[in-house]
């Protein structure tokens, strides 16, 4: 239980004190905290109606208010005089305001705070042209990779980059690049309106925050074949998954010439998870990855339809810095970021991570009894 008080600001400037991703805001219950992956409630009086349905409003303008009422949902992002951010989902259930609010912190994450594999720095170096999808379930963390990616490119690149986000989380300071960022609903109306004019604005790099329908994905696609380096997400738990969900959002007949498309203009797609580490380690979380590079199975795959082929290619291209979930969380389990169970709990192949990580105890094993004997 964590002792505090029901004013939105108090509650938000403590998110940063306990370290907290996450505060929902639901009515007959107290505040609560999401902190290293577990719920913690707030130690005070369950919220009344009245007081959860207000709670909010000295966050939101009038016009965001109209929104809300009409719609019955809002996503904005707000922030504190210290400079802290937060990305706020406020919807309505059973008739009253609840909230989920995401702590954005302020300064853009590296790869190496983010434990990060060495292969999402290559892919960025590597890459000028093309689409680069970065896809997780909710609170996997893609909006904070993507960033890295993106200042990255900021950092290293004399280049005119446009994000179109929904709302806006990190606020990028221009470096070597120029950057303009697009929020929907303040600067543009839609991702898919937004993608049309993107591409008359002289853009070397454009960042979409998440590709929704069909007419965003042809978009995203049409400017990576034209010279465009486009980095996107896509809610889809697995790289193989997302080949699934960009072919659903087009019709059988349109399928052969955008899986056509997709074997020219795609560059990678980064899968991941965040895991509760270990109390001793050096951060709350820790993401599990998945990594599918384009080489010529890959696009030949895509091409002619062979989805089943792709996960036998992946993991047979390691070398070339290809990795399955299996491979990152027997290298979490080795360097004591999480513990056996938890890997096990979040293995999309448990039989496989079960034998691979036999092979790690014994190899361990091994060792301690040469050590002994020396």
């Amino acid at each position: 239980m964590i002792e505090g008080s029901h004013s939105i600001k108090r509650l938000l400037a403590a998110m940063a004190q306990l370290d907290a991703s996450d505060l929902h805001i639901k009515v007959g219950m107290p505040p609560i905290y999401r902190v290293g992956g577990h719920l913690k409630r707030v130690n005070t009086d369950p919220l009344a109606e009245d007081e959860a349905d207000h709670m909010l409003d000295p966050l939101i303008d009038e016009k965001q208010r109209e929104r809300f009422v009409e719609h019955g949902a809002l996503d904005f992002a707000a922030h504190l005089d210290n400079g802290e951010r937060f990305r706020v989902n406020m919807f309505l259930a059973g008739g009253h305001v609840h909230a989920a609010i995401r702590r954005v912190k302020a300064e853009i994450p590296t790869y190496a705070s983010l434990h990060l594999p060495k292969v999402y720095s290559q892919i960025v170096d590597l890459t000028h042209e093309g689409l680069v999808i970065v896809c997780g379930v909710t609170g996997s963390g893609k909006s904070t990779t993507l960033a890295a990616m993106i200042d990255h490119v900021n950092s290293v690149r004399d280049v005119n980059i446009i994000t179109i986000e929904d709302p806006v989380e990190f606020r990028f300071t221009p470096k070597k690049a120029v950057i303009s960022q697009r929020e929907l609903g303040i600067d543009v109306h839609s991702f898919a309106e937004a993608m049309r004019s993107a591409v008359r604005q002289d853009p070397d790099v454009i960042f979409i925050g998440e590709m929704r329908d069909k007419h965003t994905m042809l978009a995203a696609i049409q400017a990576a074949e034209t010279g465009h380096l486009v980095f996107a997400t896509l809610h889809t738990a697995d790289t193989m998954q997302s080949f699934g969900r960009i072919l659903e959002f087009f019709p059988p007949e349109e399928r052969q010439f955008i899986r056509m498309s997709l074997s020219n203009s795609l560059r990678a797609i980064c899968a991941q998870r965040l895991l509760p580490a270990l109390e001793d380690f050096e951060s709350s979380t820790v993401p599990a990855t998945e990594v599918l590079l384009m080489n010529p199975s890959v696009r030949e795959a895509i091409r002619e339809g062979h989805d089943e082929d792709l996960p036998s290619i992946l993991n047979g291209s390691k070398a070339d810095g290809m990795r399955s979930f299996t491979d990152s969380l027997v290298e979490l389990v080795e360097k004591e970021a999480v513990n056996k169970s938890t890997a096990m709990e979040f293995a999309p192949n448990r039989e496989a991570l079960e034998s691979r990580l036999k092979g790690v105890e014994v190899k361990a094993t091994s060792m301690v009894g040469r050590i002994r004997k020396s």
